[in-house]
């Protein structure tokens, strides 16, 4: 990894089948130990089940209130200041239940990459 600064691009949010939007901040090949993502799911829509295989991630929810699902833990309501812990292959998933965007970051490590995304549905 080389010393730098980034800025948030909010022009660079993308649709993901996941049914989120994302703008990814970190995730390089230079830089393959983590990557964080900004993540916003709209009111009332859950992402769909999955799990990332050999990557552990943490949700670091900002703003909203969700419901978040992972493992065998029963359902755990979420808002701002809350860290999820998602240990590698764990399934999970998010449902927004505010009345607006639910926003986190996703911290992975290693750093995301499409191959390690299992969809569960």
């Amino acid at each position: 990894m080389k010393e730098g600064i980034r800025h948030i691009n909010l022009g660079a949010e993308f649709d993901t089948p996941e049914r989120c939007s994302i703008i990814e901040l970190s995730n390089t090949p230079d830089d393959p130990e983590v990557s964080i993502a900004r993540v916003r799911v709209a009111p009332s829509v859950a992402t769909r089940w999955h799990r990332l295989v050999g990557t552990a991630e943490r949700y670091v929810i900002l703003d909203g209130r969700g419901r978040m699902e992972v493992g065998d833990l029963s359902p755990h309501d979420v808002n701002a200041g809350d860290i999820v812990l998602i240990p590698p292959s764990c399934r999970q998933r998010i449902t927004n239940i505010g009345q607006r965007d639910l926003i986190f970051l996703a911290i992975c490590t290693p750093r995301f990459r499409q191959a390690v995304y299992e969809d569960l549905e």
